[in-house]
């Protein structure tokens, strides 16, 4: 077999042509920058010892108060620099919002909020909101009766509260666009600029974004004033991803992934389609052969995107079939392999989805199936990348396929979450309580409104959800179930 290795400074020639590229490893500390000791204490106490390569370019521009386009990957560090920057400038003791997010996503807003949270723990009374599409309106509306700080949301959602007047943006000081690119092919562009032209013109506005298309340009060009480019390429000397193109028609692809799957065993592995339906379709085909697998793409309702992310983070499902944009926000630092079932519709969302695996010196894989009719996408990454890519025959295994690897974790639901007063300390003492189990066989535990999980190593699944369900959580009752 013929391997491609590719360093994870894959299109650095490209983008240092356009001269907004740094690739610099110096380890620069917070405490060079201007920010006030607040944010710094803030950022000591995360362990946060030196900023990352986006952090030491784009936050003297941040903290300079000039706009900002910015291209960097997802895991790069970019929620940090953006959010120090905002709340560097905010005046805790005025009650209005001062700065608005904008992210494609929910599950995005979501971790861009508990980013700014953190990062804000040392600044008392700091008001964070997030207003996406998903939840009830009234709740939203009921929070916006105090002015938030900070909002961030959806930009469906964020326009439908400045339609009703729940929300003023007179007071605002900074606008970010987070994973622009993302936010332009789900069709937002009249949204923002809608959004845009409610706010005030002596705003600062910072552009982030994972790829670079021309949209971004023309958006910037029209939403933004003078602003500072910079193009990141991180280099990792010891990650290589190895990378393989193999040759395959429609009708054989789902042979071909499970071929792959079998001959890797993979503990966690990303699988890219283009379409909503095929991710579905493509899950519901490894459940039938057995593999922990599971869809997130845009037509699931929430509770099952939810659902979907954390079982994978958790370690109990194996595999995830995603699209580009329900990918978006999904960082999982220790990602085994990259699959491109469908090839990517660009060479720079190409570059990202492989980007993914390989992380903090460890070796990453990422397969691309490459039907015929796609021999254009194929020439378009040598181009972007410069080399020639073999692409080769896969040798299927046969009809006798192994057992599927057994997940690390069981994740157990509870239902009963933040509204119920529960708390992950709650949770792992009922767990621990008469030795049942130790906290090392204890994992993630995300707690949620309504509904809490906990993932618990495979070996003593059953014994958890017995005690759970025998047992009590805080001198109550509640509903357990293992999710598969």
């Amino acid at each position: 077999m013929v391997s491609t290795p590719i360093p994870c400074t894959v299109g650095l020639r490209y983008l240092q042509e356009r001269h907004f590229v740094t690739t610099s490893d110096d380890l620069t500390p917070f405490s060079t920058l201007a920010l006030r000791a607040e944010l710094l204490s803030a950022v000591a106490s995360l362990d946060y010892h030196s900023m990352t390569p986006i952090q030491r370019e784009a936050l003297p521009v941040i903290l300079g108060g000039r706009d900002l386009v910015a291209q960097a990957k997802t895991g790069s560090g970019k929620t940090a620099a953006f959010a120090l920057g905002l709340l560097d400038k905010l005046d805790i003791k005025t009650y209005k919002t001062q700065a608005l997010v904008l992210c494609p996503t929910r599950e995005l807003s979501d971790q861009v909020a508990s980013e700014i949270r953190r990062l804000a723990s040392a600044l008392p009374n700091t008001r964070v909101l997030t207003l996406c599409g998903g939840k009830p309106m009234q709740a939203q509306l009921n929070s916006l009766q105090r002015d938030a700080h900070i909002i961030v949301g959806t930009p469906g959602r964020i326009l439908k509260h400045l339609d009703k007047g729940s929300l003023l943006l007179d007071g605002l000081r900074t606008l970010v666009l987070d994973e622009a690119d993302r936010m332009l092919d789900m069709g937002f562009h009249d949204d923002i600029l809608s959004i845009l032209g409610r706010t005030n013109s002596d705003r600062q506005t910072l552009l982030f974004s994972a790829t670079y298309p021309d949209r971004i340009q023309q958006i910037s060009a029209a939403v933004q004033t003078d602003p500072t480019e910079v193009r990141l390429s991180e280099s990792h000397q010891e990650a290589q991803i190895q990378q393989h193109f193999y040759h395959t028609s429609q009708d054989d692809k789902t042979a071909a992934l499970a071929s792959v799957l079998q001959a890797h065993q993979l503990d966690s592995c990303l699988v890219f389609c283009n379409r909503k339906q095929q991710c579905q379709s493509l899950a519901d085909a490894l459940q039938q052969r057995g593999y922990r697998a599971r869809a997130l793409h845009g037509d699931l309702d929430q509770y099952e995107r939810d659902e979907s992310m954390i079982l994978f983070a958790n370690g109990s499902a194996s595999i995830l079939v995603a699209t580009d944009v329900a990918a978006r926000g999904l960082d999982i630092d220790s990602l085994a392999a990259v699959i491109n079932y469908d090839m990517a519709l660009s060479p720079e969302t190409h570059v990202h989805r492989i980007g993914r695996t390989g992380r903090a010196g460890r070796q990453g894989l990422a397969i691309s199936f490459v039907n015929p009719d796609e021999q254009f996408r194929l020439e378009a990454i040598e181009q972007f990348l410069e080399r020639p890519l073999s692409v080769e025959q896969l040798a299927h295994r046969g009809n006798r396929p192994s057992q599927p690897p057994l997940p690390e974790t069981i994740t157990l639901l509870i239902n009963a979450g933040k509204k119920d007063k529960i708390r992950p300390g709650d949770i792992v003492g009922a767990l621990t309580a008469g030795d049942a189990l130790t906290k090392e066989q204890i994992g993630k535990i995300t707690v949620m409104d309504r509904k809490a999980y906990v993932a618990v190593a495979y070996e003593q699944a059953s014994l958890a959800l017995r005690v759970l369900n025998e047992g009590k959580i805080k001198g109550r009752r509640f509903k357990i179930r293992s999710l598969h």
